[in-house]
């Protein structure tokens, strides 16, 4: 398993599902009317599209490398960690270029882990937990495809024992 390159995939797919799958997905109407803002067209085109990104991506890197269930499971962990650390790093980031204080970055860290998991809100509109679906179930659908179309190696037969 190429550690690198599966983390360098990881953060190119990021890239796309928070530029390009978002950009798509914004051309669909949204509803701001919506009760829950999770259960409209555009939420789900971008959740689909993001699996289907996903998915192409896990394929890309299995291609050249071993591929099964856990191979999938540590593929989609690397991807949502990918997204948690672009997300960190795009909150300080955002801090520093607006204030250009590093003095204001410090209050700010705290917030940080609420804004991945809110206590107040329910797990299905956690967007933390979306994605991490949204990681996780195609690397293991991808990985779990592609490993299981590989043969087993051969048994030796009892009569080659001899």
């Amino acid at each position: 398993m190429k550690v690198e390159r599966m983390i360098l995939i990881a953060f190119l797919g990021n890239y796309l599902i928070n530029n390009d799958v978002a950009g798509l997905a914004s051309l669909i109407p949204g509803n701001p009317a919506a009760a829950n803002p999770i259960l409209t067209a555009q939420y789900g085109a971008f959740a689909v599209l993001a699996m289907i990104l996903i998915a192409l991506m896990a394929w890309w890197y299995f291609r050249g490398a071993k591929a099964d269930l856990t191979q999938g499971v540590i593929f989609g962990a690397v991807g949502f960690l990918a997204m948690v650390v672009t997300a960190f790093n795009t909150g300080v980031s955002g801090i520093l270029v607006q204030t250009g204080s590093f003095a204001e970055v410090g209050p700010i860290l705290p917030q940080f882990f609420t804004y991945l998991w809110n206590p107040s809100l329910p797990i299905w509109q956690q967007t933390t937990a979306i994605f991490l679906i949204l990681w996780m179930a195609p690397s293991i659908l991808m990985g779990w495809y592609l490993g299981r179309s590989k043969s087993p190696a051969p048994m030796s037969s009892p009569s080659s024992m001899v």
